[in-house]
C-alpha cells in the first residue's frame, strides 16, 4: 500500500470515526435507550422510519470521502502545502493566539455557512445541491453529513478557506470539526437540549438551537446559520414562530 493511500484512509478514519462515533452515541441514548421515556420532549413527534436512518448513513458515509479527500490534495501534496499558513509548534504563535483562533473559526465558519446555506436554496440551485439533505424533513443525528457531493464539496471548502486564511495548527483543526460534529448533530438530533426561556437570554438569543434547524427542515425557509443566529436574525431569515415553538417544546 502506497504513503499516499495510507494517508488517505487515516482521514477518512478521522472524518468518518467523528461522524460515526458522535452520530451513533446520539442515537443510541435518544432513539435507542431512553425512548419511550422522552418521546414527548421530541421536537416532532413522530419519528423517522429506518429507511430515512439508512439514506441519511448512505449520503453521510460518501461525504466522509469528500471530506477526507480535499485536506488531502491540501495538506499532504508537497505542490499545495506550502502554500498553506499550517504550523507545527504552537510556541511559534504562542497560546493566547491559539485559544483566540477558535472563536475567530466559529464565526468565520457560521457566516460561511450561513451564505453558502442560501444560495444552495435558489430555486436553480437547490435541486442539484440541496435537496438530498433536505429529503430528511424530520432529521436524526445520522442526517448531519447526509449531503449530495456537490453540497459537501461547498460544505468542506471551509477547510481550504481556513488553511489559508491566517496561521493554523493541526489541532485546531482537529477540535475544531470535532465541536463542529457535536454541534452539528445536536442540530440535528430532533430534540432540544437548552433549557426553556434560553431563547430569551441575552447569550441565548443568538445561539442556533435544535428547535431552529428543525424548523429549517420541517419548512424548508428561514433559519439558514449553524452556530449562531447572528446572520438570520440581521438578515430577517428568522422564522417568525421561532420563538414560540421554542418555548412550546421546552415546556413538554
Amino acid at each position: 500500500m502506497t504513503a499516499q493511500v495510507e494517508r488517505y484512509l487515516y482521514l477518512i478514519q478521522q472524518v468518518g470515526s467523528r461522524y460515526y462515533f458522535v452520530a451513533g452515541i446520539a442515537f443510541l441514548f435518544f432513539y435507542i435507550l431512553f425512548r419511550s421515556r422522552i418521546q414527548h420532549r421530541k421536537i416532532q413527534i413522530k419519528f423517522p422510519s429506518n429507511r430515512d436512518y439508512w439514506r441519511e448513513i448512505f449520503y453521510s458515509s460518501f461525504t466522509i470521502l469528500l471530506f477526507a479527500l480535499i485536506p488531502y490534495f491540501l495538506v499532504f501534496n508537497p505542490a499545495v502545502r506550502p502554500y498553506t499558513q499550517l504550523y507545527s509548534q504552537i510556541s511559534e504563535r504562542g497560546w493566547l493566539y491559539y485559544f483566540a483562533l477558535f472563536p475567530v473559526l466559529f464565526f468565520i465558519h457560521d457566516a460561511y455557512f450561513y451564505w453558502i446555506h442560501r444560495l444552495m436554496h435558489h430555486p436553480v440551485l437547490f435541486r442539484w445541491f440541496h435537496l438530498v439533505h433536505h429529503r430528511s424533513t424530520n432529521p436524526s443525528p445520522w442526517a448531519a453529513y447526509a449531503f449530495h457531493p456537490l453540497e459537501a464539496f461547498l460544505e468542506v471548502g471551509i477547510f481550504a478557506l481556513f488553511l489559508f486564511l491566517f496561521p493554523i495548527h493541526r489541532t485546531h483543526l482537529l477540535l475544531f470539526f470535532l465541536l463542529s460534529i457535536i454541534y452539528n448533530v445536536y442540530g440535528h438530533l430532533g430534540w432540544e437540549l437548552y433549557p426553556k426561556g434560553f431563547n430569551k437570554t441575552w447569550v441565548g438569543r443568538w445561539i442556533n438551537t435544535g428547535v431552529a434547524h428543525n424548523q429549517h427542515h420541517k419548512y424548508f425557509t428561514g433559519n439558514y446559520g449553524l452556530y449562531f443566529l447572528f446572520w438570520d436574525r440581521w438578515m430577517g431569515t428568522l422564522r417568525s414562530e421561532y420563538d414560540t415553538s421554542f418555548d412550546e417544546v421546552t415546556s413538554r
